[in-house]
């Protein structure tokens, strides 16, 4: 009888290993990209808020009027629609913290002189929360009046997470500022959390604590 050795073929640890170090710069190309692409969305929060603030400051100095503020009989000699929500001309913007993500009070007006103007893109004639832009993490951007203890308009945006809100922060700040600077917000279990009058206590941006989204806001 005549006996035949076999032989079992398999990977050598030279070969395991590459395979290993290949897996490895997958999963780091994969991170980094996402990490991309999240940093490319807190900037976009950020320009949106510039964004708001130069279409608003730039009606006025256009119009010398407040958008959203405006009598209709003014807004409809510029050839706007007649269906324009006017406000009282009175110069003052009415809209309360409670009413940001809902797109009352004069908030409606507003962003239909805004478009009209040509200032920001979207329908003139749209009403509702649906005539709120969006973000680009998704959120709503209203306008308010003196949210959070700041001064005059602001531009907020809805459903940040921490990262988010830590990031927009620092980009307007230039530093982190734990709410105690030019972006302030809150963190909450609705989304949209409308925001409130009162200043917040500084907190810290802590992603393994806080888990519900945040609202911030800052002055235009």
């Amino acid at each position: 009888m005549k006996l035949t050795q076999q032989h079992q073929s398999g990977f050598t640890l030279v070969e395991i290993a590459i395979v290993l170090v290949i897996i490895g710069l997958l999963l780091g190309g994969v991170l980094k990209g996402q990490e991309m692409i999240e940093n490319s969305r807190i900037k976009s929060v950020a320009a949106d808020l510039r964004g708001v603030s130069a279409a608003y400051n730039s009606y006025v100095d256009r119009f010398h009027a407040l958008p959203g503020d405006e009598l209709l009989a003014t807004m409809t000699a510029r050839g706007w629609p007649a269906t324009a929500a006017a406000g009282n001309a009175n110069n003052v913007l009415n809209i309360t913290p409670a009413q940001t993500f809902t797109n009352a009070g004069e908030q409606t007006g507003l962003w239909q002189a805004l478009r009209a103007a040509g200032f920001t893109t979207g329908d003139p004639a749209a009403t509702g929360v649906a005539a709120l832009p969006k973000t680009g993490t998704g959120g709503l951007i209203g306008v308010t009046v003196a949210p959070y203890g700041l001064t005059g308009v602001a531009g907020c945006v809805s459903g940040l997470t921490t990262k988010q809100a830590r990031g927009v922060d620092t980009i307007i700040d230039g530093t982190e500022a734990n709410n105690l600077g030019d972006a302030r917000g809150i963190n909450g279990a609705a989304n949209p959390l409308a925001p409130v009058a009162a200043a917040p206590a500084a907190t810290a941006y802590n992603e393994t604590t806080i888990v519900n989204t945040w609202t911030l806001c800052r002055s235009l």
